[in-house]
């Protein structure tokens, strides 16, 4: 069986996860209103099936749940032009582990607040 491909994705989420979500708010300090709340993720989908998962409250066989509780609730759309950059090459899941980190943080510098897992 070959081996999942994985990529990246970010979504943009509704400013008001801001003043509605403490934990959000507190893992973003730096954040000034200014540009947009977001979502960043990695998946074995298409980023487009994956927003789809969340935004439905996805549950697997086994009745996990594999959506994000942010996503579902304040998900708006996807934000190609902030991570297609990075998914030229296929990736391994450890890949995207570290590429979903280090995207996170970038935007975190840039001015985003972000939310990652």
């Amino acid at each position: 069986m070959p081996k999942a491909v994985y990529c990246v994705y970010v979504i943009e989420l509704s400013k008001k996860v801001f003043t509605e979500d403490a934990r959000f708010r507190a893992a973003n300090p730096q954040f000034n209103g200014v540009l947009e709340c977001l979502y960043v993720g990695m998946t074995s989908k298409t980023p487009k099936e994956r927003l789809q998962q969340h935004k439905t409250g996805y549950r697997n066989k086994k009745g996990h749940k594999l959506s994000a509780n942010i996503v579902e609730r304040y998900g708006g759309y996807l934000r190609p032009s902030l991570y297609e950059h990075l998914n030229v090459q296929p990736m391994t899941r450890a890949q995207a582990l570290a590429a979903e980190k280090n995207l996170a943080w970038d935007l975190r510098k840039k001015g985003y607040a972000v939310w990652f897992n």
